[in-house]
């Protein structure tokens, strides 16, 4: 006979909110127009004339599995460089159904996502990117 589980070694789903193509093209016009009006002119620095450490080239954005993501793109300039550039994700947008969306910053480790923001609107998000400190690419 089969021994029954217990209530605490039962883990729940978590459901996670599916994304319109409207929501998603509005959050996409949004963010590339503050990356190209406000990050990528604040940001982005002509490369250094003898350059030994890592600059950032680029910064974009884009949606991967369920979170929207903006990026910088560094160059790296030394001999010993094993790739002549990386990406680094600097904040996520999760969504949470409604329109509405949770922020998060990359900690300075480079290893955790940490909440900002909970059922935020589009444009407090890129608000929020655009002048909070916590999201420097």
């Amino acid at each position: 006979m089969a021994r029954p589980r217990e209530p605490w070694n039962i883990r729940p789903v978590k459901k996670r909110a599916s994304v319109t193509a409207s929501i998603k093209a509005e959050v996409e016009t949004k963010a590339n127009d503050l990356i190209d009006n406000v990050l990528k002119p604040k940001h982005i620095l002509p490369p250094p004339v003898e350059a030994q450490f890592n600059y950032i080239i680029d910064i974009g954005a884009k949606w991967y599995r369920n979170y929207f993501y903006f990026f910088s793109i560094y160059a790296c300039p030394g001999p010993n460089a094993l790739y002549p550039t990386f990406e680094s994700k600097f904040a996520r947008m999760e969504p949470l159904g409604g329109g509405q969306f949770a922020l998060y910053f990359m900690r300075y480790t480079g290893k955790e996502w940490v909440g900002i923001g909970d059922a935020l609107w589009v444009d407090e998000c890129m608000k929020a990117i655009r002048d909070d400190p916590w999201f420097v690419p």
